[in-house]
């Protein structure tokens, strides 16, 4: 069951309101999981469905958290986005119609791609025997 605006602005903090609801971006190396490598699994802030695993993140540099793919392709829908005079694939929950991000082609191996998502759209759970990651 979908949430109304009212209700999602009640549950939800002004930044992830205005991202996920609103397709606003936070500003690069503020979000609380740009720099985060515990090892768990990432999902939706509007609607819990799970998104990515700690395993297909990578640190691209560009101040989002960027993951190399879905841990499911059904639960992302990718849409044309021709905003800000740019050409761009973005990055919705296909549960709660979520913005999220976008994704680009310049990712590592075995993908390439680059999943760049805003931290306002997401929660974290961690795993079960959670250590820290080591970034390569």
């Amino acid at each position: 069951m979908k949430k109304t605006d009212q209700e999602y602005k009640q549950i939800l903090t002004d930044i992830e309101y205005r991202v996920t609801r609103e397709a606003a971006t936070e500003r690069p190396f503020t979000g609380k999981f740009w720099d985060h490598w515990d090892k768990g699994r990432y999902s939706c802030v509007c609607c819990g469905t799970p998104l990515f695993l700690s395993e297909t993140k990578f640190d691209a540099g560009c101040g989002w958290p960027s993951y190399n793919a879905p841990e499911n392709e059904s639960t992302i829908k990718e849409i044309k986005d021709t905003s800000h005079g740019m050409i761009r694939t973005e990055v919705r929950c296909a549960n709660c119609d979520a913005h999220l991000g976008h994704v680009f082609d310049d990712g590592p191996m075995p993908t390439g791609l680059r999943y760049c998502i805003n931290s306002a759209s997401l929660s974290f759970e961690p795993s079960s025997n959670a250590q820290l990651n080591q970034k390569d």
